[in-house]
């Protein structure tokens, strides 16, 4: 006698919505419970090969909030590709100029880094202030 794994199929993947308010929330451990459900681990069905997590819509983002002396220490790097390309951002500078591209930031980072990760991540919406477009989805409320 043998026992199976259960394995979802693709028809058999309820994806649902959420909206989540990140007024007041901290950054840090509001990426990871979003990381969380985008990867689908909320979930009893839960396997680390397939992509079974939930939308994410999150509204005010401006108004996330950081611990000690990270907004004025915290600094953002990337590079252009060119010798010498190197560019930072400060926390304070991106939260004026794109404060939904903090959030991502972090959530990105909790993330797998493969095919399968960048997959879960595009269902992730991120808006700066209380508004967003997808009232036809139906997004539940989802508290973190």
């Amino acid at each position: 006698m043998t026992t199976k794994s259960y394995t979802p199929r693709a028809g058999e993947i309820e994806r649902r919505w959420y909206v989540v308010d990140a007024d007041g929330k901290t950054l840090g451990r509001l990426a990871s419970q979003i990381a969380h459900v985008l990867r689908g681990k909320h979930k009893p069905t839960y396997s680390p090969h397939m992509d079974l997590g939930d939308h994410i819509v999150v509204i005010n983002a401006e108004k996330i909030r950081v611990t000690g002396r990270k907004a004025e220490q915290k600094v953002y790097y990337r590079h252009t590709g060119y010798p010498g390309g190197l560019r930072t951002t400060t926390y304070e500078d991106m939260l004026n100029k794109h404060p939904e591209r903090i959030l991502r930031t972090a959530i990105k980072g909790m993330m797998p880094n493969n095919i399968l990760g960048r997959q879960m991540f595009k269902k992730l919406r991120v808006y700066a202030g209380p508004d967003h477009g997808h009232a036809a989805q139906q997004p539940e409320a989802l508290s973190l």
